[in-house]
């Protein structure tokens, strides 16, 4: 299960402001061909506005490619740019791919998506108290630096005593 996970969320990109899903990646997922998911989309354009699914932009893919090996379109790879499934989306595919196996599989990556928010929030609570710990400890350096200042006097006093004194004869011409 937890290998489960890891693989799903090594799926999940953020393009355009959205965490999506490849087509190809949920076509794997459901275990339906690519071109049989996207033609069920097709047929049912109206559940997928584009805050749902989009086509990602030639740059947007070549960026993506370089974050995962794609077969070569000279052997039979892909020769149009893939469209991308929001979270949204995925939970609407649920109803377009009405099989078992494409509705176990948007629970588990909707439950993904579910502990993706959890840790972010967590994540800027955390940076929130970061911040407010950085903010304090500059504010009180700033109430405090006459009393560094006094230490800083204190151990140049201290150095300047502990130098070893120069002990012996001048010799005078």
């Amino acid at each position: 299960m937890a290998n489960n996970l890891t693989l799903v969320q090594n799926m999940i990109y953020e393009i355009r402001g959205h965490k999506v899903m490849l087509d190809s990646d949920l076509a794997t997922l459901y275990g339906v061909e690519v071109k049989a998911l996207n033609q069920a989309v097709k047929r049912n354009a109206l559940r997928f506005p584009t805050d749902f699914m989009f086509q990602l932009a030639p740059d947007e893919f070549k960026s993506l490619r370089s974050q995962f090996v794609t077969s070569n379109t000279v052997r039979g790879g892909r020769r149009y740019m893939p469209y991308v499934f929001t979270e949204h989306g995925i939970l609407m595919l649920s109803s377009v791919l009405n099989n078992e196996r494409a509705i176990q599989v948007n629970i588990q990556i909707m439950r993904i998506f579910v502990k993706m928010k959890q840790f972010a929030l967590e994540h800027k609570e955390l940076s929130k108290q970061v911040q407010e710990l950085r903010h304090y400890f500059i504010q009180y350096a700033k109430d405090n630096n006459s009393e560094i200042d006094k230490i800083n006097q204190a151990i140049d006093l201290l150095m300047d005593r502990t130098k070893p004194a120069k002990i012996g004869f001048v010799k005078e011409d």
